[in-house]
């Protein structure tokens, strides 16, 4: 093995609960709110995706370094250490805002399958239902996180896309660096959109406790929750190597779906995007059907990514709030409430594609109650990784602190905003 292959297989092993917490951010429900601003405000938004790394990053690193050093995930810290009443509360949003969101990526992704291959919809929504569902409980977790961080490559596909079509590379540039401000309603909106898609409730959750998960495959403690880890430096630094390059990886993905939609919908005056599958469609006859077929294959990918991502923060928080035994680690017969609760909240997301609320509205309402819920999180997680206590000599440095304190007032801000508009 020549010595370049040694050092990028070293590196690819470095990546895990970052990357995967990243790409998971770029669900179909994102793709949909992303194709919008991009469509409605072509390129003058693009400075959002550079705008909004160093907030994702500071709160997934504490998040991260939480599991790492105490061996428990988030919901089983604030169990050990803060009210019950305080977590039970949060747990409860967190299922209900992840139980709609799993319903409108899966019927984003049927959707998306159909316009490729003419089925009916309600097929190909339990076809990729009991597929999810079968990859979640019957893999193990070394298996499993192998094959989502190999499933990152699918979203290249929003990033050639882009470049299948005519752009204006000079203005992407600078509406990249230049912040573009206005006082008009809709913009407002759509800066509040995604802010409260790229914080994401259920992403604290899963990076914490797939860090567990880590250690438990490397023998650094017995079970989760159980035990003190045995990391080092190294690790921590690797931590954080992972969860940079995972933030960045989803702004970039952010980035170059906006700008498609910019250069196709928004240049032909196609301003309303209502799903993800909509984007994949309109792109067709503007941008031909290869990008089509690339844009639909990057929703395909994100869904594959997000669903199991917001299935699992879900029974993670569930089962840590209530003492049960869980993780991808263990089989289904050694934790039935994990993986039941993570069965049951995929099946609901199923049933609400049979309701008459719209894909449109599913999206909303996951976003008001993550816009409730994410502030309050932030909060805890800042208090948490403040905590000598729980994080011995590893608490957060100052820097941490202020960018936790700022995106905290500004995710209020926008969660006021966001529930006043609607």
């Amino acid at each position: 093995m020549s010595p370049l292959t040694s050092r990028l297989k070293k590196f690819f092993k470095i990546l895990g609960p970052g990357l995967i917490s990243g790409a998971a951010d770029d669900d179909p429900t994102a793709v949909a709110a992303y194709t919008q601003s991009g469509a409605q405000f072509g390129y003058l938004l693009n400075w959002t995706a550079l705008f909004t790394i160093p907030f994702m990053y500071v709160i997934q690193e504490m998040c991260g370094r939480i599991g790492m050093v105490t061996g428990k995930g988030l919901s089983g810290v604030i169990r050990t250490h803060y009210s019950r009443k305080i977590l039970y509360f949060a747990v409860l949003l967190l299922l209900i805002s992840n139980t709609v969101n799993i319903g409108a990526d899966l019927g984003a992704m049927a959707a998306s399958v159909q316009l490729v291959i003419p089925l009916p919809f309600p097929f190909l929504l339990i076809f990729l239902t009991i597929f999810i569902l079968a990859l979640e409980i019957f893999l193990s977790y070394k298996t499993y996180s192998k094959y989502l961080k190999y499933l990152t490559l699918a979203f290249f596909a929003y990033i050639i896309t882009a470049f299948l079509v005519q752009q204006d590379w000079t203005k992407i540039l600078i509406t990249t660096i230049v912040p573009y401000i206005s006082l008009d309603k809709a913009f407002f909106l759509a800066i509040l959109a995604i802010l409260g898609t790229n914080i994401s409730p259920y992403l604290f959750f899963w990076q914490s406790d797939e860090e567990v998960e880590e250690e438990v495959e490397y023998k650094r403690i017995r079970a989760m929750g159980r035990g003190v880890p045995k990391f080092t430096g190294l690790d921590l630094r690797n931590l954080k190597l992972d969860t940079a390059i995972g933030m960045i990886f989803s702004n970039i993905i952010v980035l170059f779906i906006g700008i498609t939609a910019a250069a196709t919908l928004g240049r032909h005056g196609l301003t309303s995007v209502q799903t993800a599958a909509d984007a994949a469609q309109a792109l067709k006859p503007l941008a031909g059907n290869f990008a089509f077929l690339l844009f639909t294959i990057g929703i395909m990918g994100s869904g594959l990514m997000a669903v199991p991502v917001l299935a699992g923060a879900g029974s993670y928080a569930i089962s840590e709030a209530l003492g049960w035994k869980e993780g991808l680690y263990r089989k289904f017969t050694q934790a039935h409430g994990f993986y039941g609760v993570m069965t049951f909240a995929t099946l609901i997301g199923i049933l609400i594609n049979f309701t008459p609320i719209k894909p449109i509205q599913m999206l909303v309402y996951a976003a008001a109650l993550n816009a409730i819920l994410a502030p309050f999180l932030i909060i805890l997680i800042i208090i948490v990784s403040n905590n000598k206590k729980i994080m011995g000599e590893h608490t957060n440095s100052m820097i941490s602190n202020i960018l936790g304190l700022l995106i905290t007032g500004l995710m209020i801000a926008a969660s006021a905003a966001l529930l006043f508009n609607l």
